[in-house]
């Protein structure tokens, strides 16, 4: 068990120094990492699996408060208010055919619309915010979260494989992978390795799609949550902190010009405390949890991953989305 430990404490530190002192492994180190991570978990376990499981949620949101100290708050409201138009589509379009799909596949209420919201919207984030919401059982909750999360790891391979594929540019992929990964850890992760215009785009128009976790759980309340008997439905949601965390830091550098080079370089530093969360992400994959999949959840996750991701890719390509 110790030398696990150790052996565990060692990649994790290793991903985050080496990309920060070998610039030439820095594309590849967040698909590897959450990779090494999974195959860690499955293969030999977990020796810190309830500290990671707390972990990784306050260092994801840290990585990217870190990343809005290195961007301009107008730019970031641009971005964010361009693709307004285009995340709501997806997520209407992502939640109909997540609704009929898992309706055609017999899934449980639950289930369905929590796998539905994570893919449409961001990923654990918004089957967090929407699990209270529906009263979610756990199995419901681990079952959402593995298929999203399954999926979120072959995004960080499979889209900057395809980006190159189709000669996107880096603003194209900024633009599609925040609209066609779940998660914006994965949104960071495959970003970050295809360029650092990837990574602004992706990351700002994301946290504008993160925001619409508020009037979909809204909507859920009003008309989806069961109410108890002789009771009036509540109406309940949450905004995930490190949204108004990143406005928050961005602000900041833009409006005191003074912070700028701490700010870059807190920026740069946040890049590596993503690649070793995406690591610690991987590692919370463990047998137990993949046994629960079954199979229809995994066909309506891939199903429904698979239209949203090609219809984003074809709009972007073909230049529809600009």
């Amino acid at each position: 068990m110790r030398v696990k430990q150790v052996i565990f404490l060692v990649l994790a530190a290793a991903f985050f120094l080496l990309p920060w002192i070998f610039p030439a492994v820095r594309n590849h180190a967040p698909g590897v990492a959450v990779l090494c991570g999974v195959a860690f978990a499955v293969l030999w376990g977990n020796p810190y699996e309830a500290v990671t499981a707390k972990l990784t949620s306050p260092l994801l949101g840290a990585a990217i408060v870190g990343m809005g100290f290195g961007m301009n708050l107008a730019e970031v409201l641009r971005a964010g208010a361009h693709g307004m138009i285009y995340t709501l589509a997806g997520i209407s379009l992502g939640l109909g055919l997540g609704i009929v799909l898992g309706r055609r596949l017999g899934l449980q209420k639950n289930t369905m619309y929590l796998i539905s919201i994570g893919t449409s919207i961001c990923g654990g984030s918004a089957i967090a915010a929407a699990a209270p919401v529906l009263k979610a059982k756990a199995h419901d909750i681990a079952i959402a979260s593995a298929v999203v999360f399954t999926l979120n790891a072959v995004a960080l391979l499979v889209f900057p494989a395809v980006g190159h594929a189709l000669g996107m540019s880096q603003y194209q992929f900024g633009y599609w992978s925040a609209l066609g990964i779940h998660d914006t850890s994965s949104v960071v992760g495959a970003t970050m390795a295809f360029g650092p215009e990837a990574l602004e785009v992706g990351t700002t128009v994301k946290l504008a799609r993160a925001l619409w976790i508020v009037p979909v759980t809204l909507f859920l309340s009003m008309c989806v949550a069961p109410a108890g008997e002789g009771e009036k439905r509540k109406i309940r949601f949450r905004i995930p902190w490190f949204i108004p965390g990143f406005l928050a830091a961005s602000a900041l550098v833009t409006w005191v010009p003074v912070t700028a080079e701490p700010g870059s370089f807190l920026k740069e530093l946040s890049k590596y405390l993503m690649i070793v969360t995406l690591f610690l992400i991987g590692a919370n994959l463990n047998r137990g949890k993949l046994k629960e999949l079954g199979v229809k959840p995994v066909v309506h996750g891939v199903i429904l991953w698979v239209i949203l991701a090609g219809i984003w890719c074809g709009a972007i390509h073909f230049g529809i989305v600009r």
